[in-house]
């Protein structure tokens, strides 16, 4: 991989950033780029003993925010079988500066159409000891955050290579605030609290030293300084990228508050690999790492970072890729139509019938339709070409939940028979795996399913990446505790719901599957498998069909659970992926407002945690005239009943002001449509 060429204007103009960020730079750094709104300068240096070097050193970059630091100097470096780390003794060979805008549609996003100008700047850099070891580090800024990954450039011999790691340090300037995500070891579902915890939280236990294994996204806030979300892109031929508080280093300069990366191992049974996380050939560039950066933190929800440094589509007819909300029949416990937990044909046209009436696109069959371990067979309970046929006169269309083991051995079968039975999509389940191996299969079988025109929903997984501007086919992922877990336990509650958003989230469409009607307050609710309960206020379930974007969006409950409910009405008008996404205020853990729009129609979304508050909502975002809007709000005894929804319309313009009342746990949902 060679280093970008560029023209001698955006040369000059890399220059004239360099000289306008004089006064911030530390160090003389070797290399630097600056957003295109000057707020964001990232820089790289060569460093030794702590101090830069015209000569060998070890590789670091740094972070600015608006003139302040926000991360100092940290190592880059990977490790590859055989030989010392290459990044910790290098020369920089030369740096190439760079520009681009990244400008394409969305099939089903939170925004129908994407233009994020960027700078970049690339850096070549070889071993100080063996000049043939050479690594690029390939770097863009973006206004909403910076970029950058490794790549190793082809020799003359396209060397195979074995990594046994990669070192990417994230050195904090302050102890800071952050909201993380740990686990257990590197082959969990991605399901769990992101716990907040200062950066000199990580490898404490009881005083004493430990390891903290971290997934990501991870959110950040350094005081007096900005927001910071440490996460990453485009995976394909890389693994999932864990943060840790591993200091045993000590290599000289390093701060008391620094996280570094390592890389999810292979699970092989090679017993020569049993550390190696990545292989494959020259030339080679590893996934993204990504620090989205904002003022905000509502303004880390708008950005579309992770969806730019993704590869374009490889699908060139999508037309049959189409988002939409789906009936489901597991979470609510199989309910048929005599109110009675069933696995059968008839309950599964009870859904349908429930789908179509409500003007759903889809229903989602999940777990219970197959032999085990072979998902080109049925068990007999449901007869799913039948169900299929059944749907389709009602212009509904049938998903499939199948399990990873199964698929991983069987898509090639499968697949096609699912074209033939005319299956819209396959929710695949259980993956738990963030190896290499593991990220190949969902490519695989995004592309395997698109020669079949079948969407897929990925659960039991890793947080996404992005994936699905690549492939769009790939409608929705899990990859959180979301509110299955009402069904045993009592995790999911409105805390948790508005820390999802500017975490999880940031990283792509979340299968949270909200639209329970059991609303309870924390003193009456009772986990249950059957007809679960929420936590929290139906005017807050309502809401999350804004807050919460995913383009194969659940309506959760069972149908009795939504007959003779005029709040349902909100739920089956709003749509599942947007043309313009704008989340307005919020605070993690708190409170969040989100505005969306399709078409001309506006819907926003506001929730709160456990307080009870007043949200003052502007309406300047909406176009001129005057709009009608549909406001499902908690009503006045909604603290004590929160089934309870005030729904009244009434006449608006942008100059309006709106004033919410969100109740303990609630929330409001608006639809505003022009009133011509």
């Amino acid at each position: 991989m060679a280093a970008i060429r560029i023209t001698i204007s955006a040369m000059k103009a890399a220059l004239f950033l360099a000289a306008c960020c004089a006064p911030l730079l530390a160090q003389n750094p070797a290399a630097s780029v600056s957003s295109p709104d000057h707020k964001l300068l990232l820089q790289f240096a060569v460093a030794h003993n702590g101090q830069p070097t015209s000569g060998a050193g070890r590789l670091v970059y740094s972070l600015f925010f608006e003139g302040k630091p926000l991360l100092a100097d940290s190592g880059l470096s990977l490790y590859l079988a055989g030989s010392p780390p290459l990044g910790d003794n290098v020369r920089l060979d030369n740096a190439t500066a760079g520009s681009g805008v990244d400008d394409y549609n969305e099939v089903a996003g939170k925004t129908s159409h994407v233009h994020d100008p960027w700078n970049s700047v690339t850096l070549s850099v070889a071993d100080a000891d063996d000049p043939t070891r050479s690594l690029l580090i390939e770097a863009r800024a973006y206004d909403s955050g910076v970029a950058f990954r490794y790549a190793l450039p082809r020799s003359a011999s396209d060397r195979h290579f074995e990594l046994n790691d990669e070192h990417t340090e994230f050195n904090f300037v302050k102890d800071a605030s952050t909201w993380a995500l740990v686990l257990p070891n590197f082959r969990s579902a991605f399901e769990s609290e992101y716990l907040p915890l200062h950066i000199s939280a990580f490898g404490t236990q009881g005083g004493e030293p430990a390891k903290t294994l971290a997934g990501l996204p991870l959110l950040t806030h350094t005081p007096g300084v900005g927001w910071l979300a440490i996460t990453e892109a485009d995976l394909e031929g890389d693994a999932v990228l864990y943060l840790t508080n591993n200091r045993s280093r000590n290599l000289p300069g390093e701060g008391r508050f620094r996280l570094e990366g390592t890389l999810a191992p292979r699970f092989t049974d090679i017993p020569s690999w049993p550390s190696v996380a990545v292989v494959g050939h020259e030339p080679w560039h590893s996934a993204w790492r990504v620090l989205q950066v904002a003022e905000n933190p509502a303004d880390l929800i708008n950005a579309n970072l992770i969806e730019d440094l993704n590869s374009p589509s490889r699908i060139e007819d999508t037309s049959w890729i189409r988002s939409g909300k789906t009936a489901w029949d597991w979470w609510s416990g199989n309910i048929g139509a005599d109110g009675k937990p069933a696995n059968s044909t008839a309950m599964v046209e009870h859904y349908v019938d429930f789908a179509a009436s409500s003007g759903f696109r889809y229903m989602l069959i999940d777990a219970g339709w197959s032999m085990p371990d072979d998902i080109t067979q049925m068990n007999g309970h449901i007869d799913v070409p039948t169900v299929v046929r059944y749907a389709a006169a009602k212009n509904v269309k049938i998903w499939l939940w199948t399990d990873f083991a199964a698929t991983s051995r069987q898509m090639e079968q499968a697949f096609p028979l699912y074209e033939k039975w005319g299956v819209a999509g396959v929710k695949i389940d259980f993956i738990q795996r963030s190896d290499q191996p593991a990220i190949d299969f969902y490519y695989r079988a995004a592309q395997l399913a698109a020669q079949h025109h079948l969407m897929l929903d990925f659960h039991g997984t890793t947080t996404p990446w992005g994936i699905s501007r690549t492939w769009p086919n790939v409608m929705a992922y899990e990859a959180v505790l979301g509110q299955e877990y009402s069904k045993w336990s009592g995790r999911d509650d409105p805390i948790h719901r508005t820390i999802l958003p500017f975490t999880r989230m940031l990283n792509g469409a979340m299968d949270y599957t909200p639209g329970g009607f059991g609303d309870a307050t924390a003193a009456q609710f009772i986990p249950r498998d059957i007809r679960p309960m929420v936590q929290g206020t139906r005017a807050q379930q309502l809401a999350l069909y804004v807050i919460d974007f995913d383009p194969f969006q659940m309506v959760s409950d069972a149908p009795q659970a939504y007959a003779n409910q005029p709040s349902f009405q909100f739920i089956r008008d709003v749509p599942a992926s947007w043309d313009e996404t704008r989340a307005l205020q919020g605070y993690p853990g708190e409170t969040l407002t989100v505005a969306r729009r399709k078409g001309q129609d506006w819907y926003v979304g506001s929730i709160t945690n456990w307080t009870p508050r007043t949200v003052t909502l502007p309406l300047s975002f909406l176009g001129d005239g005057s709009w009608t809007a549909q406001i499902y709000e908690d009503a006045k005894d909604a603290d004590q009943n929160p089934q309870h929804v005030s729904i009244e319309a009434k006449t608006v313009t942008r100059q309006d002001t709106l004033t919410l009342h969100l109740a303990s746990g609630g929330g409001c949902a608006l639809r505003l449509v022009p009133r011509n």
